[in-house]
C-alpha cells in the first residue's frame, strides 16, 4: 500500500506538471528534470521517484549519469543562449547563398529543437527571415542598416523574392528599375511565362518620359528629367513637357504609372515605386505585357498587385508608410 500511494504521488505529480512547455521558469530545460529522491519541493511533501521493487542505494541504471552530465548543456545560462544565437546569425550573414535549417544545425553543432527555437526568436526579432523555399537569409535589421546610406548594394538581392512572387501572380514581365544617366536602367527581370513579351530588358536603358519606370522615378524625384527635346519612340509618346507634367502629377495622385504603348508598339506596362525609409524613392517595380494580355480593363487590377508588391519591398527597406508622409 505505501508503494501504491508513492505511486500515486508521482503520477499526480507528471500529470500536474504535464502540457506546460513554454511556461517553465528560466534555467528549466525542454526535457524532464529528474527529481532527487527525497527533494522536497515547495508546499508538497517529498516525491520519492524509486521505482517498485528497486531497492534504495542501488546505483543507477546505465546512461543515467552521463544524461545527468549532460544536463547542463540543455539547459543553457542567458549567456549561453546569446553565445549559441549569436552563431546562428553569423552563419546566416556570412553565408554566400541561402541556408536551410539543417544546414545551420550541422555547422554550429546545436541541437534542432534548440536551433528551432533560437531561428524562431531570431525571425521575430528581424535579424534573420526565411525566403520562400524556407531557408534563411539575413534579417529586415540588416537590409535596413546597409541602407542608411543609400546604397543600392544589394537591392537586387533583397527584390528577388518579391519579384519572383509578382511573376508567378501576373504570369508577365516583372522588372526593377532604378535611375542612372539620365535614363532608366532595369536591373532585375522576372520572364513572362508566354512567348509574346518575353524580351529581356536587364541592361537595356531607355528613356525616362516614355517608361512606366521611368515616369515614377520622375514623378518621385528619383530622377531629374534631361533637358532638350523628348524622343517619340512611338506615335504615342509624350514629347510634350507640359502634357508629361500632368501625367506625373496623376501618378503621384494614383500612386502608380501606366505607358500605353509609349516605348514600343504593342507594349503597356504599370509600375508603382520602392521607397526606402523615409519618402525617398529609390526604385520602380513594373509589370508589362502585350496590349493583347494588358487591356485597359486590366490595367487597375494589375496596378494594384504592383504597387502592393512594391510596397511590400519598401517595407523591408524601412519605409513605414504609416509613419512617413
Amino acid at each position: 500500500m505505501e508503494l501504491m500511494g508513492s505511486d500515486l504521488t508521482s503520477m499526480e505529480f507528471m500529470g500536474r506538471h504535464s502540457g506546460q512547455r513554454g511556461k517553465r521558469p528560466p534555467g528549466i530545460r525542454e526535457a524532464s528534470v529528474a527529481i532527487p529522491a527525497g527533494t522536497q519541493t515547495p508546499g508538497r511533501a517529498a516525491v520519492s521517484t524509486r521505482a517498485p521493487g528497486r531497492a534504495a542505494g542501488r546505483p543507477p541504471a546505465p546512461g543515467r549519469a552521463a544524461a545527468s552530465a549532460a544536463a547542463p548543456d540543455r539547459a543553457p545560462t542567458g549567456t549561453q543562449a546569446v553565445d549559441r544565437a549569436a552563431r546562428l546569425v553569423t552563419e546566416v550573414v556570412h553565408a554566400p547563398d541561402s541556408v536551410t535549417f539543417t544546414e545551420l544545425a550541422a555547422a554550429t553543432g546545436l541541437a534542432k529543437s534548440t536551433t528551432s527555437r533560437l531561428l524562431d526568436a531570431l525571425e521575430r526579432g528581424g535579424l534573420v527571415r526565411r525566403d520562400d523555399d524556407g531557408r534563411f537569409r539575413p534579417g529586415d535589421v540588416f537590409v535596413r542598416y546597409a541602407w542608411r546610406g543609400g546604397a543600392e548594394a544589394g537591392l537586387v538581392e533583397v527584390a528577388r523574392p518579391f519579384l519572383a512572387r509578382l511573376g508567378a501572380e501576373t504570369g508577365e514581365t516583372v522588372n526593377l528599375g532604378v535611375a542612372r544617366d539620365g535614363l532608366v536602367e532595369q536591373i532585375a527581370q522576372v520572364d513572362s511565362k508566354y512567348l509574346i513579351g518575353g524580351t529581356n530588358w536587364v541592361g537595356r536603358p531607355v528613356p525616362l518620359h516614355c517608361a512606366a519606370l521611368g515616369k515614377v522615378l520622375l514623378a518621385y524625384g528619383a530622377a531629374p528629367l534631361p533637358p532638350g527635346r523628348l524622343e517619340a519612340r512611338t506615335s504615342r509618346t509624350l514629347t510634350s513637357r507640359a502634357a508629361l507634367e500632368e501625367n506625373l502629377r496623376q501618378v503621384r495622385r494614383c500612386g502608380y504609372a501606366v505607358t500605353d504603348e509609349e516605348l514600343e508598339p504593342g507594349l503597356v506596362a504599370v509600375a508603382a515605386p520602392v521607397f526606402r525609409d523615409g519618402a525617398a524613392v529609390v526604385a520602380a517595380l513594373s509589370v508589362s505585357a502585350p496590349a493583347s494580355r494588358l487591356t485597359p480593363a486590366r490595367i487597375p487590377a494589375m496596378a494594384a498587385q504592383c504597387a502592393a508588391t512594391a510596397l511590400g519591398l519598401s517595407e523591408v527597406l524601412g519605409h513605414r508608410p504609416d509613419l512617413n508622409p
